[in-house]
Formats: structure tokens, C-alpha cells, sequence
């Protein structure tokens, strides 16, 4: 038998094999296409991925008492906490005391520790006012001058701190903290304060982004369903707030809700409420929830009425000619339809409002802020109150990419569309 004749390969006009033309081809396309994008991914690799790593960064590392006490804090990793400490600590503090003094940043020290254990910095700063006069040994001197000194929580805290990467404000922005002891502990009660305002901001945030689901669903249906004449000029209404600005429209709210407001005046007029009586709607969270309620509503009108105008009417007639009833038809056939719309309104208005600052600092008040401006009070205060805020942002971020990976689990974000 003659055997089979070998199918000859293709060339490509060069004379190289057409698969590895093909490929070479595609490798050139591929990086073409990567050059191309390259100023955007640099771009947002400045603008938006380093400024995160250096915030999360910025909330574990804690360089302040290994800085201005170096010899007491690797002194410290000797001692064991059972009792005061040693001789070699004492002289490591006296050390850094008189450097501190001549380079004037035993100061900060104090006041680093002293957010810790208020009434430290005056014990650090009066005794080191006296330290270069003293001689060796100093364990009895610090004890002499000042009783505080042999308190072995001051002693703990310092050697806990004196670690460069540190979870305490972590333990913070969740209102717990380390004891006497160095365990992880809740914080006493008066100081709790975040974790209340994480919660406040979760469900006030689902309450705007319900509110914006029932008004804006009427809505977007009926400019869907109207003809092109009318269904514009109500979009132009319904995109008119966004020619505004958002200080204006906060700041009328304020006139409208406030006590002697136009609401209260016409409830008043109207014989509704008398005028002891007026109603308290502002610098409070019924302020927020209103304020923001309108201030984010285009943003679940626009996704919802995307989808609405891309579904047939002949639907839901077909549904009523086969006998069922005008809401059933809706729930069965229309709704579904609507949901990916719906789906990105949702997540759309719920991550713009659980990180809001402007509307909540103006019109809530005590009871109607949100963690965004707690986190906004504390990066304008000290280098703690910095890493706090950094630790609370951090925790905000990660509570965030958690909502969006379980709506995409549960929804799927390729399904959304917003427009």
C-alpha cells in the first residue's frame, strides 16, 4: 500500500510557518494594545493604588516611641512585665531623656505616650527636666522623683508601643484595645464610639438606598413609557440636580427643614401642628436620610430607566391577553426584566452613601454623621489620630469590596447595566 503524502505546511509570505506568523501576530497585537492603556494604568497606579498601600501602611506601622526612645525600647524587649523594670531600662530612659531634651522631641515622646496613659506626659517631662543631673544607678531616682514610675501598666503600653508594626489602632477603630495585662479587651464604654458608627452608617445607608429604590422605580417607569417628547423633558428634571451644586442643594435642605423652616412654617399656617409644636427634621438623622435620599436618586433613576426603555410594552400585553392579572404580568414579566438595572442602582447609590461626608457634616448633626466624617475629624488632628483615621478608612474599604463580592456572588456584576 502506498502511504498517506504528508499535508505540506502552510508559509506565510516570508516563508516562516503561518502559526508562528499568527502567533508573533497576536504577541505584537497584545502589546500594542498594552501600550496603549499603559498611561491610564499609570496613572491610576499614582493616583489611586499607591495612596491606598501608603494608608494601610500608614494605619499598622509605628515608628514614634522606637524614634525618640531607641534605647528603651530595645531595653524593653528584655523585660519580662512580672515586676518594675531593671537597672539597664532605667538607664536606657535617662539616655534618651537627655538626647530628647537637647534635640527637643521628649515632647512627642510625652505626648505619645500620654495618649495612652493620661497624666504620663507630665511625669515624663518633669522628670527629665532633672535626669542629666543624675548619676548611676537610676532605677531609685526615677522611683523617687515620681511614684508613677513604678506603675507597671506605664511600662507595658511603652514596650508594647515600642513595636514598629502594631494593630492597636485597629483594636481602636473596632472599640476594643490591649489591658493592663496586654490582652485584647473592649474599651470602656464611654469611649465606645466607632464601632456604633460603623453599624449607623451600615443601615442608614441601606435605608437611603431603599428609599432611592422605592421613588425611583415609579419614576423610571414613566419616563420610560412616555412618549420621547415628554420622557425628555422629564430626564432633563430628573439630571437637573447635577447642574446644581451639591453645597447648594444641602444648604436648601437646611432652609427647608429647619425649625423655622418653610415646612415647618406651612405645616403651621395649615393648622397641622401648632407653632410650639414644630417639628425637628434637621441636624438629626431624619435630616441625613432626606438630604441624601434626594441628593442620590438620579444615580438609581438613570441605571433603572436604561434598562426599562429597552423592554418591549408587547410584553406585559401578552401577559394580560393570556389572562393574567396587571400586577401579576409585572411581577412575573416586567420586574425580572428590570433587575440588572435595579442591581446596579442598588450598588451604586448604597457605595456613594456609606462613604458620604459633605450632606451628614451639614445637616446631621450629633446623631446623623457617618464614620466618613469621623475619619475626615481625625486626619486633621496628630500622627495617631492620622493612624487611626488611616485604620478606620482601611476598614471602611475592605467592608465595601466585602458588599460588592457578595453582590457579585449573589447577583453577578457582569448582569449590570448602567445605561
Amino acid at each position: 500500500m502506498a502511504s498517506a503524502s504528508k499535508t505540506p505546511e502552510l508559509l506565510a509570505a516570508d516563508g516562516t510557518p503561518l502559526k508562528h506568523a499568527l502567533r508573533r501576530s497576536q504577541a505584537q497585537e497584545r502589546r500594542r494594545a498594552f501600550l496603549l492603556v499603559a498611561p491610564l494604568l499609570v496613572f491610576l497606579l499614582i493616583v489611586f493604588a499607591v495612596p491606598i498601600l501608603s494608608m494601610i501602611w500608614r494605619s499598622v506601622y509605628n515608628p514614634e516611641i522606637r524614634g525618640y526612645l531607641p534605647q528603651t525600647a530595645a531595653a524593653l524587649q528584655q523585660w519580662e512585665g512580672a515586676d518594675v523594670p531593671p537597672e539597664p531600662v532605667f538607664q536606657a530612659m535617662a539616655a534618651d531623656m537627655i538626647v530628647g531634651v537637647e534635640n527637643r522631641t521628649i515632647g512627642r515622646a510625652a505626648a505619645r505616650i500620654n495618649r495612652e496613659i493620661p497624666g504620663a506626659r507630665s511625669t515624663v517631662m518633669r522628670t527629665a527636666r532633672q535626669v542629666d543631673e543624675w548619676s548611676a544607678p537610676y532605677r531609685e531616682k526615677f522611683l523617687e522623683a515620681d511614684e508613677d514610675w513604678a506603675n507597671l501598666e506605664f511600662w507595658r503600653i511603652l514596650k508594647r508601643e515600642s513595636r514598629l508594626l502594631t494593630p492597636t489602632y485597629y483594636l481602636l477603630a473596632i472599640d476594643y484595645e490591649y489591658n493592663a495585662q496586654g490582652e485584647i479587651a473592649p474599651r470602656p464604654e464611654v469611649y465606645q464610639v466607632y464601632k456604633g458608627l460603623f453599624f449607623r452608617t451600615a443601615w442608614m445607608s441601606i435605608l437611603i438606598t431603599g428609599l432611592c429604590v422605592v421613588l425611583a422605580y415609579p419614576i423610571s417607569y414613566m419616563l420610560a413609557t412616555q412618549p420621547a417628547r415628554v420622557a425628555n423633558l422629564l430626564l432633563i428634571l430628573v439630571l437637573l440636580p447635577f447642574w446644581t451644586s451639591l453645597l447648594v442643594r444641602t444648604s436648601a435642605w437646611i432652609v427647608l427643614l429647619q425649625q423655622q423652616g418653610v415646612i415647618n412654617e406651612l405645616l403651621v399656617a395649615t393648622g397641622i401642628i401648632d407653632g410650639q409644636g414644630r417639628l425637628r427634621m434637621i441636624y438629626n438623622r431624619t435630616g441625613t436620610i432626606v438630604a441624601m435620599t434626594h441628593i442620590l436618586l438620579p444615580f438609581m433613576v438613570l441605571p433603572l430607566y436604561s434598562v426599562m426603555k429597552t423592554i418591549p410594552p408587547s410584553y406585559l400585553r401578552a401577559a394580560k391577553s393570556l389572562g393574567a392579572h396587571p400586577f401579576r404580568a409585572w411581577w412575573r414579566v416586567y420586574f425580572p426584566l428590570t433587575i440588572p438595572g435595579l442591581a446596579a442602582g442598588c450598588i451604586l447609590v448604597f457605595i456613594l452613601a456609606i462613604g458620604y461626608y459633605i450632606t451628614p457634616a451639614l445637616v446631621g448633626g450629633d446623631s446623623g454623621i457617618f464614620i466618613s466624617n469621623l475619619i475626615a475629624q481625625n486626619m486633621q488632628g496628630s500622627s495617631a489620630q492620622l493612624k487611626l483615621a488611616a485604620a478606620l478608612a482601611t476598614i471602611l474599604l475592605v467592608a465595601v469590596l466585602l458588599v460588592y463580592w457578595v453582590f457579585n456572588k449573589l447577583v453577578g456584576v457582569d448582569r449590570l447595566k448602567f445605561g
